[in-house]
């Protein structure tokens, strides 16, 4: 079966943009890629599974801190991870749980934004590389000019046009990938403000069965103070 006109059109259009045209089809792909895999896994019932909170502040209010419940919960997701951290050191004072909450968050802001930095690159060394080969091709263009003389001005119309080809291919793989580079970025910082909320009701929980845990037996057994002999 003969491919399409369309197809061979393209064709004719990749060949026309010589080179430079190899890299920035490897780029889109690439960027392609990080694209589909970013939105996969920045998904929010990935990053913060609905409930998830409210139900690490029931285990809290009925004591279920268990090392196994504490382990499943850092196994869940981003937001599980930071809940387990804090549950890991909620015996010490608020400010030390605060720092190993700080500590845990940047590692998983790392984590989320895996990627991010390479579609980056690849939003702004697009319209580079294809000016480039813009350029290259108009060098060629103007050689053959400087060697055979001016010839069709149609014929050089054309050349201007293939040449500029490497150009509007640079755009195309740099504009997507400029938009979702943003895009993720903006949705990770929602995530981490989301869960800095879920986190300091986890840290008020903790405060809160703290305060209201009964006195210890011993202390309650603990004898009253002799009052000193009156003379």
């Amino acid at each position: 079966m003969a491919p399409g006109p369309e197809v061979v059109q393209v064709w004719e259009l990749v060949k026309a943009g010589g080179w430079p045209m190899l890299p920035l089809i490897l780029l889109g792909l690439v960027a392609l890629g990080i694209i589909l895999e970013r939105l996969w896994s920045l998904r929010r019932v990935e990053v913060m599974p609905p409930r998830l909170g409210e139900e690490v502040r029931n285990w809290a209010a009925r004591g279920e801190l268990d090392p196994a419940h504490i382990e499943s919960l850092r196994r869940n997701s981003p937001l599980g991870a930071l809940l387990a951290a804090a549950l890991d050191v909620r015996h010490r004072s608020r400010e030390l749980i605060r720092e190993r909450l700080e500590d845990t968050g940047r590692h998983l802001v790392f984590r989320m934004e895996k990627f991010l930095s390479a579609l980056g690159t690849i939003a702004s060394a697009g319209p580079l590389l294809g000016l480039l080969g813009t350029v290259v091709g108009m060098i060629q263009m103007f050689l053959g000019i400087l060697d055979h003389g001016l010839g069709d001005v149609n014929q050089l119309a054309g050349g201007i046009g293939k040449a500029l080809v490497c150009t509007a291919t640079g755009m195309i793989v740099a504009v997507p990938a400029l938009i979702f580079h943003r895009y993720f970025r903006s949705r990770i910082a929602g995530y981490v403000i989301e869960m800095e909320e879920q986190a300091t009701a986890l840290l008020d929980a903790l405060d809160t069965r703290g305060a209201a845990a009964p006195a210890s037996p011993v202390a309650a057994r603990a004898p009253a103070p002799a009052r000193p002999a009156r003379g």
